[in-house]
């Protein structure tokens, strides 16, 4: 659906985009991640024929985006980080009127408008001017927006900008059920819900593809350190300084003391499950137990570990 290669944009003083290659193939729901500035959004719009490239070429459905834009649009639909909306239209005079810009017919307009609202569920609001609507309400007509030409590719900015936790689950649920029917590229800095909804994500960061792959095996191939929650009954320095010899432990620390228990935070190194040994410990110095528990990795910690380096990475050396 989706070929990118060596795709860079430059502006003045600096670059956005620096040549990027990916791929996204038909009925994938991928994530595209990264740290402000990273590169996201302006890979979006170059993909969605809103900025053109400095280099590199791509296509979306087999359309070029430089030399077949017209094309690509009719196969594509954006919604934005923030939806720009005529707020002083109703629902559904603003939903038909984008439908004919978009190049439906009368008769056209008005079934694809009544499908869009169907699935993003506004009927109930169908008569309401936009701007008395919530931001919940406002990024539902953004998405009917992007699904009323009926494309085959949707590419969501930061969909769930500003919305409390229930509508956030309501997107989620809505893209779910998108991506039965659509490919679904979306950028979001929410990786909970990517986990989530993704089958696949790319990460870029300073302008370069760092990772493609899915979240589990990200997760996986994760470099940094695991985490054991250990609280048993002893004297805490006694704790940290038998936990200490373990191997594969690479720190020990006393966090808390609830009356005789002693709470001990142990970062493990990469790979490593220290819980059968630490529990053997217990049991040969006769620490009663209480809780010995190993924080999972999340799509976070990728991203915080793939996204990470030093500040002064990549500067030579005088």
């Amino acid at each position: 659906m989706i070929h990118v290669s060596h795709l860079t944009k430059r502006y003045a003083g600096r670059t956005a985009v620096d040549s990027i290659s990916f791929d996204v193939g038909r009925g994938e729901i991928v994530g595209f991640l990264g740290p402000n500035g990273a590169g996201k959004s302006t890979t979006l719009r170059i993909l969605t024929c809103f900025l053109s490239a400095t280099e590199g070429r791509a296509t979306v459905a087999g359309h070029d985006i430089f030399n077949e834009s017209i094309q690509v649009r009719r196969k594509v639909g954006y919604m934005p980080e923030n939806v720009p909306l005529y707020t002083d239209m109703r629902v559904i005079e603003y939903l038909r009127f984008r439908a004919q810009i978009k190049g439906l017919g009368f008769r056209e307009s008005r079934r694809a408008v009544s499908e869009a609202m169907d699935v993003c569920t506004l009927n109930e609001v169908s008569k309401k001017l936009i701007g008395t609507l919530s931001k919940g309400y406002r990024q539902r007509v953004g998405l009917a927006d992007a699904l009323v030409n009926k494309p085959e590719l949707l590419i969501l900015d930061e969909p769930t900008n500003g919305l409390d936790p229930n509508q956030i689950r309501q997107v989620r649920d809505l893209i779910r059920q998108l991506g039965e029917r659509h490919t679904i590229l979306i950028s979001t800095h929410i990786l909970h819900e990517v986990e989530m909804t993704c089958g696949r994500v790319i990460i870029i960061d300073r302008g370069k593809i760092k990772a493609s792959d899915t979240p589990q095996n990200l997760v996986r191939r994760l470099r940094s350190a695991g985490t054991v929650n250990l609280e048993v009954q002893a004297e805490p320095e006694l704790v940290v300084a038998e936990v200490s010899k373990l191997p594969g432990i690479a720190s020990a620390t006393h966090t808390d003391t609830r009356q005789e228990w002693a709470a001990i935070e142990i970062r493990t190194e990469a790979n490593v499950d220290v819980r059968p040994e630490l529990f053997d410990l217990a049991v040969k110095k006769k620490w009663p137990l209480r809780e010995l528990s190993r924080r999972q990795a999340s799509l976070e910690d990728a991203f915080v570990d793939i996204t990470h380096q030093p500040a002064d990475a990549g500067k030579s050396k005088s």
